[in-house]
């Protein structure tokens, strides 16, 4: 399976470079995954096409501010820090830029040397360990110092720092927003909640898979970084419940679907478990978990559009994007979204449109 089969053409100016100031205003594209058949709506519709039963699933996952621009010590070098991931008190797997400026012993300096970095090791690609020396609480000065990680092809800057957060944020640790729960308001999920539809909490801390692109040109070659993953024993009751009653399970981003996906394959139902994942979600992927999906526009060649295609078909979702792209979609981070469902059109309830 080539790579290549995952690409399309999207024009730059359709790439979303800030964030909506209604969430909910976002346009929504609605797709049968059997057969392909799409709906033109708004976020908001989204309530017509959940069912009495359905279990919505979010991730509560919470971006730190986990960019840092410093000096390097010895030179005064500008040095930038993406942190990725805590791998013990003070010590953290960072992408880092120039690497090669960087050696083990290097000293960063942020905010005048409210917090300095040391590096112990270097690895490949840019990847870096450093410890962290500071006095006081860590998240207060990252908070401080720290600026949201941005996707690359974002170019504005963020102007409020809370429109890269969902507004059901919980669990500090990831390095990107999970995109697709952006688009929910308090107002929606409590019209959600009222219409009888159950809403679960997983959390899936969003690392560097993220940031990097397949390099590979055959799919099943490519690696998936880990990233760790958690769900509490009430989310793992409501879901078992439902899958026993037949009931839909819709999850709420790639990263929601992972997480969900990791478990199932791993005990064959689900359960209060952590750690970390590297599960790669490709089409001929036995989905055993997630019935429907909300998603947003994924780059061209990712792991994230293989996983949309895994879901429906690569047929069915290259044919969305081309309709996407001609009905002037905002695609990415900051995008419209994307329900893949199993109803659509006459299929869906009496209540709906």
């Amino acid at each position: 399976m080539s790579t290549d089969e995952f690409n399309y053409e999207l024009p730059e100016n359709l790439i979303a470079q800030t964030p909506l100031i209604n969430r909910s205003a976002s346009k929504l594209l609605v797709m049968n995954k059997k057969s392909g058949e799409i709906e033109h709506k708004y976020f908001n519709d989204i309530l017509d096409y959940l069912e009495s039963g359905d279990v919505l699933v979010l991730n509560n996952t919470k971006v730190i501010p986990a960019r840092l621009i410093g000096t390097k010590l010895e030179t005064n070098a500008t040095i930038e820090l993406l942190l990725l991931k805590e791998l013990e008190s003070n010590s953290w797997e960072c992408l880092s830029r120039p690497f090669k400026r960087l050696h083990i012993g290097t000293k960063i300096s942020f905010g005048d040397g409210l917090l300095i970095a040391q590096v112990i090791d270097k690895k490949e690609n840019g990847m870096i360990i450093v410890n962290f020396i500071y006095e006081g609480i860590f998240l207060e000065i990252l908070e401080k110092l720290g600026e949201m990680p941005l996707p690359p092809y974002i170019h504005e800057k963020l102007e409020d720092k809370d429109r890269y957060q969902t507004v059901f944020a919980q669990n500090i640790g990831s390095a990107a927003a999970p995109t697709a729960g952006l688009h929910f308001t308090p107002e929606l999920l409590e019209k959600i909640k009222v219409k009888g539809i159950n809403i679960a909490f997983v959390t899936l801390h969003v690392g560097l898979g993220t940031f990097r692109p397949v390099e590979v040109s055959d799919v099943t070659k490519h690696k998936m970084h880990s990233e760790y993953f958690e769900m509490n024993s009430e989310t793992a009751e409501i879901l078992n419940q439902a899958k026993k009653e037949k009931r839909r399970i819709i999850a709420v981003g790639t990263t929601s679907t992972r997480t969900l996906e990791t478990i199932m394959h791993k005990y064959n139902k689900f359960k209060a478990c952590s750690g970390d994942t590297d599960i790669f979600i490709y089409p001929g992927f036995d989905f055993k978990a997630v019935d429907c999906l909300i998603t947003n526009f994924h780059l061209p060649k990712s792991t994230l559009i293989m996983l949309v295609s895994a879901l429906s078909s690569k047929k069915n979702i290259l044919n969305a994007y081309k309709e996407a792209v001609k009905n002037e979609y905002r695609f990415f981070s900051f995008g419209d979204a994307m329900f893949i469902t199993n109803k659509v059109g006459r299929d869906v309830n009496e209540n709906a449109l």
